[in-house]
């Protein structure tokens, strides 16, 4: 049995778990500053940035609700409700869809462009100043490796 299966088969050691948890709750702060900040600085949630970075990118900025949901990881209902709100404050909207008559797709607006943009430029400020900085060139590319090695585990193999 190689070291690696050995690994994989027993509970974390103490060691382990002290990085498993250092890791976790400081991704959990740099979350929450970042989030602090960016309703401090837009009064955008993550949620809002997330949406609104999807839809940007969009051909036409705009996705049908499934595609949405999908871009930004969420539950197809979770997305419902949050775009309802979004709606409210006319940074989306929906409209029906031109290939399937019982769909929807959900579309930027120019005032939901606008928020983003003027958003964008305070958030990458903060994570230039909270993660970026506060490595090293070397600490950013082992975080790069690390999380390239921890998405590969996590994507589901076809």
């Amino acid at each position: 049995m190689t070291d690696d299966t050995q690994r994989t088969r027993q509970s974390p050691t103490a060691d382990e778990l002290r990085i498993w948890r250092g890791f976790i709750e400081t991704a959990q702060a740099l979350n929450a500053r970042l989030a602090s900040r960016l309703h401090e600085e837009s009064a955008l949630s993550p949620g809002d940035y997330s949406v609104l970075l999807a839809l940007s990118e969009a051909d036409g900025r705009r996705l049908r609700s499934s595609e949405l949901a999908d871009a930004v990881g969420w539950e197809r209902s979770r997305l419902s409700h949050h775009i309802r709100r979004m709606e409210g404050r006319e940074l989306i909207r929906r409209d029906d869809c031109a290939v399937d008559y019982r769909g929807a797709e959900v579309v930027l607006t120019d005032h939901g462009a606008q928020a983003f943009r003027s958003a964008s430029v305070p958030h990458l400020r903060a994570v230039r100043e909270l993660f970026i900085d506060a490595l090293s060139p070397g600490q950013l590319d082992e975080v790069e490796r690390f999380t390239a090695a921890l998405s590969a585990r996590l994507t589901p193999k076809n």
